[in-house]
């Protein structure tokens, strides 16, 4: 977090917030959303980022690219053991639409066994890149289908004051906000929006504690946006 800070030349204050309660979704009266990462891990940011989401008591959804894995089996597992969410989002970050059997399984089944390899467990979420879904993705998938809500397209300008302004603009209650943590500008952008919206009485928690909080089943070969109140 030091190296982020003084690469970006600002202090990155936190806020921490209560986590969300243990005892049922009918004890949480506050405004939930998820945050959610795409295209990572990369050692060099993504790290900074739990650093920060940890210091925040903010909760996070990771989905993660099958090559980017190896030699960052250390930042999953933290991702794990310290309450994030962890899904896939194929295995080189093509578009699964179009794809036959043989090749989804190639792009979607191999970066899961990687991540059961390293965790112990499976139960991941699935984001398809671009966010191109078709009938035969959502027949093949056996993993709920997440897209988002809020995307403030973070890899185009790499502006983090504009970042910040759209999705602290934008977040309502239910929210899924898209973001990439390969990018300083969108993990200072990240932290920003957490501290922000954190004074607003906003609890960052993961696409499925957001769900659960909701009543939502997510169901294999469904998709979802958001889950609003």
């Amino acid at each position: 977090m030091l190296l982020l800070s003084l690469l970006l030349g600002r202090t990155i204050r936190a806020f921490p917030a209560p986590a969300l309660p243990a005892n049922g979704p009918a004890e949480v009266d506050r405004p939930l959303i998820a945050l959610t990462f795409d295209d990572g891990p990369r050692r060099s940011t993504t790290g900074d980022l739990l650093e920060g989401l940890a210091q925040r008591g903010a909760k996070a959804t990771f989905f993660l690219v099958g090559e980017m894995i190896p030699g960052n089996e250390d930042l999953i597992r933290r991702m794990d053991e310290e309450g994030h969410q962890i899904g896939t989002h194929s295995y080189d970050h093509v578009y699964l639409t179009g794809l036959n059997a043989a090749d989804f399984s190639r792009q979607v089944d191999r970066t899961e066994a990687l991540l059961r390899d390293i965790l112990g467990h499976g139960g991941f979420l699935l984001r398809p890149p671009y966010g191109m879904i078709d009938a035969a993705v959502e027949k093949r998938t056996t993993s709920p289908l997440i897209l988002w809500s809020i995307d403030p397209e973070d890899w185009d300008d790499k502006n983090t004051d504009r970042i910040v302004d759209h999705i602290v603009s934008q977040a309502k209650d239910g929210d899924v906000i898209l973001l990439h943590d390969i990018y300083p500008t969108s993990v200072e952008a990240a932290l920003r929006v957490v501290d922000e919206l954190h004074s607003r009485g906003f609890l960052f928690v993961t696409v499925e504690e957001l769900a659960g909080q909701r009543h939502r089943e997510l169901t294999p070969g469904e998709t979802f946006r958001c889950f609003y109140p």
